[in-house]
């Protein structure tokens, strides 16, 4: 089972909220089979705690660390909120990506994401994508959109 696969992006995702857009990633992750359903309210709790929301459009919401009975295997989802979300920064997020890590996977895939946005264009190559496709490109470090 691949950690990104077509099924859990989102190309044009609506959400009123911050929580609504927390639970769209999530909702993700469970129909990839990397979470149960049960962990979709740990990354709400995890929000209460601490803001997900990196700067620079991107938010990253996952778990809690009591969460890591409801994963079943490591995956990320990926939504585009092309109208934005605002998650209390300074400006709305566009790309909120939901990470279920198991074992002690979590701060990897959590550095590996990061590394991907330290481009200052990768959140606009992820809004420009045409595709799933071409967002998990953007990801495996192949294609530039």
């Amino acid at each position: 089972m691949s950690i990104l696969s077509e099924n859990k992006i989102m190309m044009n995702a609506v959400a009123k909220d911050k929580y609504e857009a927390i639970a769209i990633a999530g909702q993700l992750l469970v129909e990839g089979d990397h979470v149960t359903k049960d962990y979709i309210p740990k990354m709400l709790e995890r929000e209460e705690v601490v803001s997900t929301y990196m700067g620079g459009g991107l938010a990253i919401p996952h778990g809690t660390k009591d969460a890591k009975p409801y994963i079943k295997s490591t995956g990320l989802s990926i939504a585009r909120f092309p109208e934005g979300v605002d998650f209390g920064g300074d400006e709305p997020a566009f790309v909120v990506i939901g990470i279920a890590a198991a074992g002690d996977e979590h701060m990897e895939v959590l550095t590996n994401v990061a590394m991907i946005f330290t481009e200052d264009d990768a959140i606009e190559r992820i809004m420009n994508a045409a595709s799933p496709l071409d967002i998990i490109g953007i990801f495996e470090g192949g294609v530039q959109v």
